[in-house]
């Protein structure tokens, strides 16, 4: 007797279609996510969620996939519902409910973990992350080579710029909020009035405005780190037989003085991202140890890459964080003779790191006379303070981004007299917004994942280089993030933190991977 075979219609073949399809579309949507991390982080969500999304609907059809348990699940699962609960009790319930959005970025994790199955697809995602990443460092030197702005090298003593206040070694950014990259730009932009609608000029980024008229025009400077505008009068410009002339700078070059950004247009996020995408690559560096085979070169060359692109962004605890998480690769998987070598390659770079911050930023590399250590400085006594004056402050923190609403009424940032934002200390503001218990889930989390992390490069030596360089890497990235992390709140970055969990998610797939071949 033959077995009558399955109908097309039958529903369990086609749910087991469905599902594979979604199974399919859910790979898909990581490679995307890897792509996208390094950036955009507006690429990255839509990866996620629609991730997410594919994922939740193999739930919905037979056969589901199986769920399974990982080393970091009541940690990373207690720091969401201890965030949740704070977030109830918050002095500010809509803004801390709404953050919860980004705290629920710990969902890459499981995405990431539960969705890959093969040691192929495991090192295809370390690739394209990487490669992303080093591809992001191409236009990082392009922007520095091209340079943008006019750097001001000298003025003169009737310049109408140093009337206004613009100093030498100053860069022209823009006039109006139109590009100013050469003086002839710069002189029509100064003597063509601009129409607006307000007196009051914008800038893109939000963050700077401009008070200006008819008789005036608004130039943007770039200046160690402060950008101020000044009032340039239309009318004022002197004589010349050249825009340079007429605009009284007797010498000038393009600028390159501001901090590499990457495609985020912010420099900690991008230096955050880079530390942590290199330390994976100095993993799989260390891994492979044949550094002459085609693998180990592009590893080199993308090493080198993102080093450079760091260097570029001028972020102290940056550097100190991928400084810290080298030295936890290289004694925790490689020989003597490499910690020799690393000792001897770091050295000049700790040297160049150290002139280039005191020409882009003219600080030292601990400065107490910086105005950004002295501004952490007070704001983190004064979280401190805040966090202990109530036990329910202890107990539940005062709400995400509670702050943002109430510093007045605390007294922080000096009284107003500093510029208000967060705490620049991932510890201290998981504490002040969420309570000590969150707190405690934070640094559990951590140690969980850089123990797991060392298990599995032990257990992956000599059997599975990807593995072994991704838990080396992975190792080192959580030191370096929570070393940079104490002067950065690194976590509420939602661009670097999509990173660490890709990271993170990617380590746990390994881990699942490598024990099912034992």
């Amino acid at each position: 007797m033959t077995r009558s075979p399955t109908l097309p219609h039958d529903p369990q073949r086609v749910g087991s279609s469905f599902a594979a399809w979604a199974g399919r579309a859910t790979l898909v949507c990581l490679f995307l996510l890897a792509a996208a991390a390094p950036l955009s982080i507006a690429a990255t969500q839509a990866a996620w969620l629609l991730g997410m999304l594919c994922w939740v609907a193999r739930f919905l059809l037979r056969p589901r996939p199986a769920l399974r348990r990982t080393a970091v699940d009541y940690a990373l699962l207690g720091l969401f519902i201890l965030s949740f609960v704070s977030a109830l009790f918050s002095y500010e319930p809509d803004l801390s409910i709404g953050k919860l959005r980004a705290a629920s970025l710990f969902t890459i994790v499981y995405l990431v973990a539960q969705n890959v199955m093969s040691r192929r697809a495991l090192s295809a995602l370390v690739f394209v992350l990487v490669a992303s990443c080093a591809a992001s460092t191409i236009y990082t030197f392009g922007a520095f080579a091209a340079g943008r702005g006019v750097k001001v090298g000298e003025l003169t003593a009737s310049s109408p710029l140093r009337a206004a206040g613009v100093r030498e070694g100053d860069t022209l950014l823009s006039v109006d909020g139109a590009a100013a990259n050469s003086p002839e730009e710069a002189e029509r932009a100064i003597t063509t009035e601009r129409q607006a609608a307000e007196k009051t000029y914008r800038w893109p980024d939000g963050k700077m405005a401009c008070v200006w008229d008819a008789r005036a025009a608004c130039v943007r400077v770039y200046r160690a780190e402060v950008v101020p505008t000044y009032l340039v009068p239309r009318d004022g410009l002197a004589g010349g037989a050249t825009p340079a002339e007429r605009l009284g700078i007797a010498r000038w070059s393009r600028g390159r003085d501001e901090r590499a950004t990457g495609f985020y247009g912010q420099y900690q996020t991008y230096s955050e991202v880079l530390q942590l995408i290199a330390s994976v690559v100095l993993g799989l560096l260390v891994a492979r140890a044949r550094l002459t085979s085609r693998a180990g070169l592009l590893c080199d060359a993308a090493f080198a890459a993102m080093c450079g692109a760091l260097l570029l962004t001028v972020t102290r605890a940056s550097w100190a964080g991928l400084l810290l998480s080298s030295l936890t690769i290289i004694l925790a998987g490689a020989s003597r003779r490499t910690v020799l070598v690393f000792a001897l390659v770091a050295a000049p770079l700790v040297v160049a790191g150290a002139l280039v911050l005191r020409q882009k930023r003219g600080v030292g590399f601990l400065d107490r006379s910086d105005q950004s250590t002295t501004w952490r400085g007070t704001v983190w006594r004064e979280g401190a303070q805040v966090l202990a004056s109530k036990p329910r402050h202890l107990i539940v923190g005062v709400g995400m981004d509670s702050l943002k609403r109430r510093w007045r009424e605390w007294g922080m940032f000096d009284r107003g007299r500093l510029p208000w934002g967060h705490l620049h200390s991932t510890p201290l503001q998981i504490a002040f917004e969420r309570g000590l218990p969150a707190l405690a889930a934070w640094l559990a989390l951590l140690f969980i994942y850089a123990r797991t992390s060392w298990r599995l490069a032990r257990r992956a030596a000599g059997r599975d280089w990807i593995a072994r360089g991704l838990a080396l890497g992975a190792l080192g990235g959580a030191v370096g993030f929570f070393s940079s992390g104490f002067v950065h709140y690194n976590l509420g970055d939602s661009e670097v933190v999509m990173v660490f969990y890709i990271i993170m998610g990617l380590t746990l797939a390994a881990e699942r991977l490598c024990v099912a071949t034992e």
